[in-house]
């Protein structure tokens, strides 16, 4: 049943996400990293100071999630998408990192949008609320960077199908915008 779903691998080049537009049904494949508030906003203080990030960025996806604990015999527990409003104030500055994929939940600032279309880069929508099903997806699940912040930590997953919309294209397309005007015709 993924007939007209686009599949994605990363980490990836700008052009992989080229043909990609709101509203289209994707399939991820590869690394993902979570990054959640504290996790940005360690980022941001590491940029802020001129040193180099402890995970290099360029090519891949951050997903705005923290996990739950995994059950026995489980690689992780849910995890769903947090609001990604929370991380615009540093969305630029990852973009610039070579962030090539963002996925959360939720609308992004005109400053986000605009950086999105200058890195190529796409935002994708993971579906809220179903963090149990997403979880199998996540093949293998490790601590990349700051153990110290718990579930906030970043964690690199290798997922399989991992299922997403794209919200916001490379070109600034924007389904919470194209969306509703689509059905008000």
């Amino acid at each position: 049943m993924t007939e007209g779903i686009k599949r994605v691998t990363f980490p990836c080049l700008p052009e992989d996400l080229r043909d990609l537009r709101a509203g289209e049904r994707v399939l991820l494949s590869g690394i993902l990293y979570t990054a959640r508030d504290a996790a940005h906003k360690r980022m941001a203080e590491i940029l802020q100071r001129g040193e180099s990030l402890p995970v290099d960025l360029q090519g891949q996806a951050l997903y705005y999630a923290g996990p739950a604990p995994a059950r026995p015999g489980h690689v992780i527990g849910p995890i769903g998408p947090t609001t990604s409003g929370r991380m615009d104030p540093h969305t630029p500055a990852m973009l610039d990192q070579g962030v090539l994929g963002l996925i959360g939940k939720g609308r992004r600032s005109p400053e986000v949008r605009r950086s999105l279309v200058e890195h190529g880069a796409v935002y994708f929508g993971a579906t809220g609320g179903a963090a149990a099903l997403l979880c199998g997806s996540v093949r293998k699940a490790s601590v990349a960077a700051f153990e110290d912040l718990a579930t906030e930590a970043i964690r690199c997953l290798e997922v399989e199908d991992f299922p997403l919309v794209v919200l916001i294209d490379s070109q600034g397309n924007d389904l919470y915008e194209e969306g509703p005007a689509r059905y008000r015709r």
